[in-house]
Formats: C-alpha cells, sequence, structure tokens
C-alpha cells in the first residue's frame, strides 16, 4: 500500500467511476483499475461493489475511507511542519443553516483573508447529516447543536442560541404545548436536532404535534407560517435576520428549554493543521 494508492481509492469513492478518477488524478483509467485491485488484494477485501461501469463503496470501503482520508491529511501536515510554510490545502465545513447565514459569514471571509492558501468549502444541512460527514471523513469540522457525546468526536461550544416559537400573527403567546396541541408544525428533516427539540417539548407536556410539514429552508417555514398555517421553532438570530419576522408573533420557550449552545466539532486525533488555524481564528473572534 502506498500513497498513490490511496489517493486513486479516494478519487474512485468521490467519483464512482474509474474514467472520472483516472482524470482527476491524472493517470489512465487502466493504471487506476490495476492499482485498486492490488491495494484490494493487499488488504483481503473488496472495497468497493462493482455494478456496469460504476463503482459504489462496499462496507469495508466505507470503512477504509475515513482512514484514508486521515492518512493524506497527515502526509500534508507533515510536508508542511517541516517546510515552514503557512497551512495550505483543503478544509472541507459543515454547518447548520443558521450559523452559516448568521453566526460565520464574517468568519469565513476573515479566514479567506488570513489563509489565502487554504481552499474553504461549507456544506449546510440538519445536525444528523453533519455529524455523519465529520464521521466519514467527509467533513474536517462541523457547527451542529450540542452537547456532543458521541466517543469518537471532539468539540467546542461557540455559541449559545436563543429558541422561540414562531406562530401566525394572531397567535396569543404560546408558554404551554397543549396551548398548540395537533397544531401543523414546518421543520427540517427527522435527523434534525432543532425538529427533535420541538418534538420532545410537546411530548414533556404530554402533547403531540399535527402533521410535520418537512422543509428545506427557514424562510419556506417561515411563508407557512405567515400564512397561517401552522408554527415552527428556529433560533432567534435567525429569525430577525429574515423579512417578514415582523408579520408573526415569537413566544419564548420556558427557561429549561429556551437555549441551545451549537458546537463546532471534529473527529478525534484528526485536527489538521487547517482546522487548528480556524479553530484559533474562532476562538479569538468568539
Amino acid at each position: 500500500m502506498d500513497l498513490t494508492q490511496l489517493e486513486m481509492f479516494n478519487a474512485v469513492a468521490e467519483t464512482g467511476s474509474i474514467s472520472a478518477a483516472a482524470a482527476k488524478v491524472h493517470r489512465v483509467p487502466s493504471n487506476l483499475t490495476t492499482r485498486i485491485k492490488q491495494l484490494e488484494a493487499d488488504l483481503g477485501v473488496e472495497l468497493f461493489i462493482r455494478e456496469n461501469q460504476r463503482l459504489r463503496l462496499a462496507p469495508a470501503g466505507h470503512s477504509f475511507l475515513s482512514y484514508s482520508k486521515r492518512i493524506l491529511a497527515l502526509v500534508d501536515e507533515a510536508r508542511m511542519a517541516v517546510s515552514g510554510d503557512e497551512p495550505q490545502g483543503t478544509l472541507p465545513l459543515g454547518s447548520l443553516e443558521s450559523t452559516a447565514a448568521v453566526r460565520i459569514p464574517g468568519l469565513l471571509a476573515m479566514f479567506n483573508q488570513r489563509f489565502p492558501k487554504i481552499q474553504l468549502s461549507l456544506a449546510t444541512g440538519p445536525s444528523g447529516d453533519q455529524i455523519d460527514g465529520v464521521l466519514d471523513g467527509r467533513l474536517s469540522a462541523a457547527f451542529v447543536d450540542g452537547p456532543i457525546l458521541h466517543p469518537s468526536l471532539d468539540g467546542i461550544a461557540v455559541y449559545e442560541e436563543e429558541m422561540v416559537i414562531v406562530a401566525p400573527a394572531d397567535q396569543d403567546a404560546i408558554t404551554d404545548a397543549n396551548q398548540v396541541s395537533g397544531v401543523s408544525i414546518y421543520a427540517f428533516r427527522a435527523n434534525c436536532s432543532y425538529r427533535r427539540h420541538f418534538e420532545s417539548w410537546f411530548h414533556a407536556h404530554h402533547s403531540v404535534p399535527g402533521k410535520i410539514h418537512e422543509m428545506e429552508s427557514y424562510h419556506g417555514m417561515l411563508a407557512c407560517v405567515i400564512a397561517g398555517a401552522g408554527i415552527a421553532l428556529m433560533p432567534l438570530s435567525m429569525l430577525e435576520s429574515m423579512p417578514g419576522s415582523h408579520q408573526v408573533s415569537i413566544s419564548p420557550l420556558p427557561a429549561n428549554w429556551r437555549y441551545l449552545n451549537t458546537w463546532l466539532i471534529w473527529r478525534r486525533g484528526a485536527k489538521t493543521r487547517q482546522l487548528e488555524a480556524f479553530i484559533g481564528l474562532l476562538e479569538q473572534t468568539s
């Protein structure tokens, strides 16, 4: 096994195609095919499931991919450490949509100015998606709702969010879930930590929400609430940033439900030099 094989394996895993991976690593397809088969023989397992002209990761391939990425990242880090150069390379980050929209735009702009050799990318989505991305190596780090209890993850709390119930403008202040029992709610997919928090609040009051409509954005949720079609839960900072926030009634959750911390998480033992630079700047500006 060598670094070239790992680079080829990663390229095939990301593209699902020998030809596309060959173009990415500037090799001929036959060379990739041979080297991937050699890697599988060396490991004694099949890393890919071959279907016609496509390849998708086998269970062993999924496990090996996270290690392969970490090995290559450590090699890059070692090269930079001995060369004395400033951090460079890639830094794929994940984030909750609200954090990406309200909390970190200035931080990302400052990071790009201070570390121009690092290629930072950002993917947004529910906490569950972001945690999976960090665990499987697709993301170096992610902003998610905490606390973080997974044994393979490390992290730091960075922002405190006040959570509020957003309801139609004529709705009286909501202090108990029984007031809105059976009312439709608008939320992200089931792996969204804010959605689970909202559902837990209902259950704690021995109440149940009505139909849960899954949305792709806070703007969509707010539009539905303004139209009188139901209620939603969102961070107050996100709500205040959106046009139309004055067209709804706002009810804070009770004190023991009101505040949630946003964490930056990363895989334990996989803090790269690029990530250390990002964390350092985050701590300076928090």
